[in-house]
Parts: structure tokens; sequence; C-alpha cells
């Protein structure tokens, strides 16, 4: 979908002049309710129970967007939607067109329309020019979110950006100090958030490997339609595969994931549960606006002296 997801909304219109240029869909005029209506047609495919988006732009996101995210039933109830600073003038240090105030809204905004949502974000500390009242300024934002979680990080310069040619790099001593307080506020914010599930009835997609004590603690892991990591007591394991669903309850939390003890309420069998017990390899994601749709092509190996990266 591009860089800001919600900024889908180029014509794909197959007109004459598309078809014999197609370097001219960038003259084609943008339909700003697009995202909203790919959401809502997502919700129409059968058989597609979970579909998520992340990193929309706070400049861009609308309100037709919350209403389908909201009315659509297999969207599920999270949003990752990055931050970086919580001061104004250093987010229009880093270029960014929004304001505390316009993310803080939609938010709220947000949480009118689903009130469960789990909300997440992207943190960047010490960035050049950053002051304490900067700073505190972050602090407040993060207090007032109330986010479920959030990816962290330290600015470091790097050679080539603008960022490193920047006046009023910040002391790396300083940066680290910033950056402890902000994890210890959020650290807080993720256990009292996780806290009040306890009790909650979740649906979780088994997964595997994301639980690195489950085999210590009998226990399986899953992901609950918000996106929060559940390690859960299986009962007959031998009967759960990734890839199924199951429904149990809430009984422990910590910052970082919830635990469910309680004896399972269903379980579902599944395709994907199928195909994982078959060792069928999973397929690649779908990827939108891109030349082709499907799985990609293996890459052709690099040659000695070229440089290549795997993931």
């Amino acid at each position: 979908l591009g860089q800001n997801v919600n900024a889908y909304g180029v014509s794909f219109a197959t007109d004459e002049r598309l078809r014999e240029d197609p370097t001219t869909w960038s003259e084609q005029p943008r339909d700003r309710g697009a995202f909203a209506k790919l959401l809502r047609a997502c919700g129409r495919i059968e058989g597609l129970e979970r579909v998520r988006f992340t990193s929309p732009h706070p400049a861009e996101f609308t309100d037709d967007v919350i209403e389908a995210m909201a009315e659509t039933p297999n969207v599920c109830p999270t949003l990752h939607m990055p931050l970086q600073s919580g001061s104004d003038r250093i987010l229009r240090k880093m270029r960014r067109s929004y304001r505390a105030d316009r993310y803080l809204g939609i938010i709220d905004r947000v949480r009118a329309a689903i009130p469960h949502a789990a909300i997440t974000t992207d943190l960047i500390v010490g960035f050049p020019g950053e002051t304490e009242e900067d700073f505190q300024a972050t602090l407040d934002v993060v207090a007032a979110a109330r986010f479920c979680s959030a990816f962290t990080f330290q600015y470091s310069k790097r050679p080539g950006t603008p960022a490193a040619d920047l006046d009023g790099q910040v002391p790396k001593a300083v940066v680290s100090e910033r950056y402890q307080r902000l994890i210890e506020l959020q650290e807080r914010i993720s256990l009292e958030e996780n806290v009040a599930q306890i009790g909650r009835t979740v649906e979780l997609l088994v997964a595997t490997g994301e639980g690195r004590k489950d085999a210590s603690t009998a226990r399986m892991s899953g992901r609950a339609r918000d996106g929060r990591l559940v390690h859960f007591a299986p009962g007959d394991t031998a009967q759960i595969r990734p890839g199924d669903i199951v429904r149990t309850t809430v009984t422990g939390a910590a910052p970082h994931h919830l635990i469910a003890d309680a004896a399972l309420i269903e379980h579902r069998r599944t395709r994907a549960g199928d195909a994982h017990a078959a060792g069928e390899k999973p397929r690649t994601g779908v990827g939108l606006g891109m030349p082709a749709v499907g799985v990609p092509s293996a890459a052709t190996p690099a040659r000695s002296g070229l440089s290549g990266c795997t993931r």
C-alpha cells in the first residue's frame, strides 16, 4: 500500500491513456476515501478472519477509516500509529506534518468508536535539538495516550542523513538517561493496561515460536485479535496446532504479555492448522500496488564479488 497505508487512493482506472502510458498513473485523481473502502472490501472476503494494517500517517488518518475499522468485523481492534515525539517543535524539525494535539485527537476518536482498541506506537528519544522540555512533552503525550506498547529507539547519528547535519546533537549520556525514563513510564502503562485485561475472554490465533518458555511452563502462545501476545494453557496439547483458533480467559498479566491458565472455552481447527500439521510452508503476504500479487519468485543468488542481503 506504500509507505503510508492510508495514503492509498490512486485511481487505477484502465482508460486508454493509462494503457498506452502506465507512467500517467500518478496523474489520476485520488480518492481520499479509498483506504476506508479497501478495509470494507476486505470485510466481504469469505474466509478472511483477521485484517490488520500498520503505520498509518496521522496527517492522513481520516474519520472514515475509523468508521470502517469499527464497522468491519474482520478488521482487528488494533492500531499502530507512529508518534516519534510529543514535542511540536521536534516534530517540525523531523518534518512531520502533524502535531501532538491532532495525534491525541485521533486516538480519542478511535477509542470512542472502538473502546477496546490496543494502540501502539514508535518513539525516538534524543533527536537533534531535543531539550528537557521537549522530552517532557513526549512523556506527557505518552501518559495521555496510554499506549498498549511502544517501539522506543534512541536517536543515533547516521552519516548522509539530513538530521546528521543538524545543530544540537544530544550527548549520548543524556539520550540514554531520557530513554530509560521513557521506558519506565511505558512499562508501567503497559502493565496497567494488561492487568485491565484480566477476566476478559479472548480469541487467540495459535502461534509458533513466540513463547520462549512454553516448553517449561506447559503453555502455548497465540495472538489475540488486538495483537496482544497471550501464553495459554492448552489442555490437550496434541489437538491444538499453530494456525488454529482458541478462546480462553485471561488470568494474569505482565508488561509484554498476558497469561491464560483457565480451561479453554473453545478450540476451532482451521485450514491453517491443517497446513501446519502437514508441514506446508505458509504463503507470503499479498502486496497491493506492486507489479505482481502473490508469492514472489526466488531471488537470484549473489555472485562472487557482488554484495547481497537475505532475510
